[in-house]
């Protein structure tokens, strides 16, 4: 499993993205922010939820000078059959990536080998394509896109403001810390 700041592999895949199937490499997407968010099947129930907010708020994303990748051991075909058949899943814009073979789900440490299926997962990677954070859970829990949307913010602010640090529930305009400068005194 890839562990923080290490470099993430390369891999070729097929994305249903922009109304048809092509084949796109995570390399494509260097010198950009990349969010993953690995869920576990289309049709389901949860994934719909998370995958809309995530389309909803994909502007900000890409504000932030990120790209989301929505990825599942579907193929592509039923990306696109999911995509053309659930008003929620239609409001994607970002690729949907097709890993079959779990690939790329057992390079993250998402793969579920006895289902075939991905846990429920979220990872922030760097435009240098290290991994600045991961999130990994129970398939029954959504997660919240606003949080992860957060989390991009504070990567991006501490990789811009390296002798900084996020405090808990940091937002763009919030006060951060220096490092050993905020806790003399404070221990």
């Amino acid at each position: 499993m890839i562990k923080i700041n290490e470099n993430i592999p390369d891999f070729e895949l097929e994305a249903f993205y922009e109304d048809e199937i092509k084949k796109i490499n995570l390399s494509d997407y260097k010198g950009k922010w990349l969010v993953l968010l690995f869920y576990p099947a289309d049709f389901t129930f949860v994934c719909p939820t998370e995958l809309e907010q995530a389309a909803i708020l994909y502007d900000k994303f890409k504000a932030e000078e990120a790209e989301i990748l929505s990825v599942s051991t579907d193929t592509a075909f039923v990306h696109k059959a999911w995509h053309d058949h659930s008003k929620a899943i239609s409001k994607i814009q970002y690729p949907m990536v097709a890993d079959p073979s779990g690939a790329l789900c057992k390079a993250f440490g998402t793969y579920i080998d006895d289902e075939g299926l991905s846990f429920r997962a979220t990872f922030i990677i760097n435009p240098e394509g290290k991994l600045k954070s991961l999130e990994i859970h129970d398939n029954s829990i959504g997660r919240n896109i606003e949080e992860i949307l957060r989390k991009l913010q504070a990567s991006k602010y501490v990789a811009e403001h390296g002798d900084e640090a996020c405090p808990v529930n940091w937002k763009p305009g919030d006060k951060t810390l220096k490092p050993g400068l905020d806790l003399v005194g404070k221990i």
